[in-house]
């Protein structure tokens, strides 16, 4: 029999006065501590927050990583539920939550992540299932990776369960918002690599963007999300060759 637990909800934030309101509003339920760590926004987010009744920390930007880092420092609790301001939950994986709080028996717990791409829900593409580990003992782990893609690590020895039901990601209204979000990632990605001594070179520049379409178009199917499977496989294709062409561009200016 496992034990009772309280849970801390953490959110990290920037200009999310579109999201944020639905995001609190669906892990409401679940939490008993609810706190956003934003890097000092420019629109209404910390009203909106502080109206349904988070608290609300500012702290400077250093990357996703660390911000998620951070944020855990800031929650009352161990027990731990890291969800975006652009991600909500689905009343299955509220109803799972609520029961691993009651019986909590692991040491984290893993979950689907449903995206939905201008108003379709993709169920190919590499993007579904897209398990998460979002919900842990946070004495046992911390946020690593390459920014921006960070990923909870849980120390060796911890067991984890998947819980049914989806983390629902809203990422882009618009071609133009994948677009804008492309420009931004792949220069951290780009940063990110160089900084590790990883290298480009024109073979990566020209074949990676080729094989990550064929293996998503084609091998995860993302044809069968029709046109909404074919855009987001060739946007993946181009974000994989600019990531490389921006890398492949910092080492030329390093040689110089």
């Amino acid at each position: 029999m496992g034990q009772q637990i309280k849970l801390s909800v953490v959110i990290i934030t920037y200009n999310e006065e579109n999201n944020i309101a639905r995001c609190i509003n669906s892990i409401k339920k679940i939490a008993d501590d609810i706190v956003v760590v934003d890097s000092y926004s420019k629109d209404s987010t910390k009203q909106i927050c502080l109206e349904l009744g988070a608290r609300f920390v500012e702290h400077f930007f250093e990357g996703h990583i660390q911000q998620k880092n951070f944020a855990i420092t800031q929650a009352k609790y161990a027990h731990v539920f890291s969800i975006d301001a652009d991600e909500a939950i689905d009343t299955t994986l509220e109803q799972q939550i609520l029961k691993a709080k009651e019986n909590w028996n692991c040491d984290g717990y893993t979950m689907n992540r449903l995206t939905n791409y201008c108003g379709h829900w993709v169920k190919h593409c590499g993007w579904y299932p897209d398990t998460k580990l979002r919900l842990w003992d946070s004495t046992k782990g911390a946020w690593g990776g390459i920014n921006p893609h960070d990923e909870y690590f849980m120390k060796e020895d911890c067991n984890k369960q998947h819980l049914n039901g989806d983390i629902l990601h809203y990422s882009y209204n618009t071609l133009a918002d994948h677009y804008k979000q492309v420009e931004y990632f792949t220069s951290i990605s780009a940063n990110a690599y160089f900084e590790k001594g990883i290298k480009s070179n024109l073979f990566k520049i020209y074949f990676n963007p080729i094989n990550k379409f064929i293996r998503d178009y084609f091998l995860k199917l993302g044809f069968l999300d029709g046109v909404a499977g074919f855009r987001i496989c060739n946007i993946s294709a181009y974000a994989t060759y600019l990531k490389y062409k921006k890398l492949y561009e910092l080492r030329h200016q390093q040689r110089r």
